[in-house]
């Protein structure tokens, strides 16, 4: 299905989510926030600390100091209602790339951005100018704005920044480089790697005679291979981080077979992993040939490792074992231009990661990870303190990358699983949760985007399961069970009030969930009841995990339910209504 074109209209729909956060915040304070978070720095709270809040700051609109990559970053914000229309003034972009010169230079210089200076921004200067001066930190400026600015305008800013007396550079973003910043940040690519250099491997009793390079004219896309040794695939990832596999399907899967396969190796031959690795996949949006401290490297902007994800972690995890190994490295580059069409790269992708990722199998969840609906899924679930794990993982690369920030992990199978035993036929789930992935289901598992559709269902699932927990027969029933409570709860929870209430109980663990659970303890005798009287007998008796597994039982267990064999509709009713008596107490409080 295409996707629709980025407009004004998506931008600010990202912006006015920022507000809900920063209700204080103008429209240029929370267009630099979104510009921090979706292009600088993974933190929304170190993007908001570094906004100056002040007007007449020469252009100061944001600065960070990121002490890890040693570089000062230093923003000017300019939002127009409409891309591209407003024309910025050469004035403005030119002094504020004289920011540097002065930033940089001795004392005098320096001295003179002070006059007319709010006194918090002239100290976020002065401790920046420390770091720049005494600490060798780069230099970088951003001048962003949702109107135009000419390719000749941007030349000459580049030019006035490489006067300064350091290592500094400078990017003017347009509005049409605005709404490609925004295509990646609503594909989860935020912030990205702005560039990468791939060291070519040579020496060391290895002869290299060329780099295979390969130009496809008819889609404009150009391709090399060359090898890489252990240590600089390591230091890839040393420098970049988790985000440099923000475009893979999967995280890191841990001790498979495969990876304990080329642990061994890496270990015990590693001058063999060469022959038996079918290296890395990287796709880039542009590549330049050069040198640096006299190695020869491939300079690749955005930087995505799409297939080798595995190979990559476990070089860095035994580079220092592996100082023999090298793995071959495959570099695409798409170009992408503000106005070209999306969907074609994001195809490009899929279809190679579909193809290349067979070693450990790619799964139909898999292929869904980077869906724009799972991404806007997790961020609604980060603001209430759920870290959505859209990517297949381990716990431990789940709860590293997360931090401490979240009460709550929810993998997005579980969170099918839910919605599917909620709303779907109940023998759906039991066939198979990446079923639930698969175009037949995905679109009514995942309709939206906002949390509290979904984690009503997911807390009821979670509690149905909690409560058949130690009962095999009922891990069977437990979906037919997890439909008939939905249909009971759901009215009480269509509003926000009682959705968000409902939530709140299943996470305090408060009064209404006693009445609750036995409920459904009451529903789970009910339903197994049903079961039995419905087997059969004698050699011809069905299992019950065969049983749990037809169609339609949930019409058959109402008319069941309704009748005078089941013998648990009174205790059940009296347990639900202590339940809807406490939770209406909750929404109502």
């Amino acid at each position: 299905m295409a996707r629709a074109q980025l407009s004004e209209t998506h931008l600010k729909r990202e912006l006015e989510d920022f507000r809900d956060r920063f209700p204080r915040l103008t429209d240029d304070e929370l267009f630099m926030l979104w510009f921090l978070r979706a292009f600088v720095t993974e933190s929304e709270k170190e993007a908001a600390d570094a906004l100056t809040g002040c007007s007449g700051d020469k252009g100061c609109d944001a600065v960070l100091i990121d002490d890890n990559a040693q570089t000062v970053f230093i923003a000017q914000g300019k939002y127009h209602a409409k891309i591209s229309e407003a024309t910025e003034n050469r004035a403005d972009v030119i002094s504020f790339a004289d920011l540097a010169v002065s930033l940089a230079s001795g004392n005098g210089g320096f001295a003179s951005l002070k006059a007319g200076l709010p006194a918090d921004v002239y100290d976020r200067l002065k401790r920046a100018r420390s770091r720049i001066r005494r600490r060798s930190y780069r230099l970088h400026l951003y001048y962003v704005t949702t109107g135009r600015c000419s390719a000749k305008l941007s030349e000459e800013a580049g030019r006035t920044v490489r006067r300064a007396e350091c290592e500094a550079g400078i990017d003017v973003l347009g509005g049409r480089q605005v709404l490609l910043l925004l295509h990646d940040y609503l594909d989860g690519v935020a912030p990205p790697v702005p560039s990468l250099d791939l060291e070519i491997e040579s020496g060391q009793g290895i002869a290299l005679e060329t780099v295979l390079h390969r130009y496809d004219r008819r889609n404009d896309i150009d391709s090399w291979v060359f090898p890489m040794t252990a240590q600089a695939v390591a230091d890839l990832y040393e420098r970049a981080g988790p985000r440099l596999f923000a475009r893979n399907v999967r995280g890191f899967l841990g001790s498979t077979q495969i990876n304990r396969g080329m642990e061994v190796t890496l270990t015990e031959e590693p001058d063999h992993f060469w022959y038996y690795n079918n290296g890395i996949t990287i796709i880039c949006d542009n590549v330049e040939r050069t040198t640096s401290k006299g190695r020869s490297v491939m300079r690749v902007a955005n930087p995505q490792v799409i297939n080798g994800q595995q190979t990559t972690r476990a070089l860095h995890r035994y580079s220092a074992k592996a100082d023999k190994a090298s793995v071959i490295v495959r570099v695409i580059c798409v170009p992408r231009t503000p106005d070209s069409d999306s969907d074609r790269f994001e195809t490009l992708v899929s279809q190679i990661v579909a193809a290349t990722n067979w070693q450990n199998a790619i799964r139909p969840s898999d292929l869904m990870s980077n869906d724009r609906r799972q991404i806007e899924i997790e961020r609604q679930l980060r603001k209430r303190g759920y870290c959505y794990v859209r990517k297949r993982q381990t716990k431990g690369e789940a709860r590293r990358n997360a931090g401490a920030r979240y009460y709550y992990f929810v993998k997005k199978d579980e969170l099918a699983q839910a919605v599917a035993g909620c709303d779907l036929d109940p023998s759906v789930v039991r066939r198979g949760k990446e079923r639930l992935f698969e175009e037949q289901y995905y679109d009514t598992i995942f309709p939206k985007s906002d949390p509290n559709y979904y984690l009503p269902r997911y807390w009821l699932s979670r509690t149905v399961s909690s409560v058949a927990w130690g009962y095999p027969q009922r891990a069977y029933a437990k979906w037919l069970v997890l439909n008939f409570m939905w249909q009971r709860l759901s009215k009480h929870v269509r509003s926000r009030a009682g959705a968000e209430a409902f939530r709140e109980v299943c996470e305090e663990g408060s009064h209404p969930m006693k009445p609750l659970r036995g409920a459904i303890n009451s529903a789970f005798n009910a339903v197994l009841a049903f079961y039995r009287a419905n087997r059969g007998s004698g050699a011809t008796a069905i299992d019950v995990s065969t049983f749990f597994q037809r169609t339609k039982l949930d019409r058959s267990f109402h008319s069941f339910w309704r009748g005078s064999r089941n013998r648990f509709r009174n205790s059940f009713g009296r347990k639900w209504q202590r339940f809807e008596k406490a939770l209406k107490q909750e929404i109502n409080a």
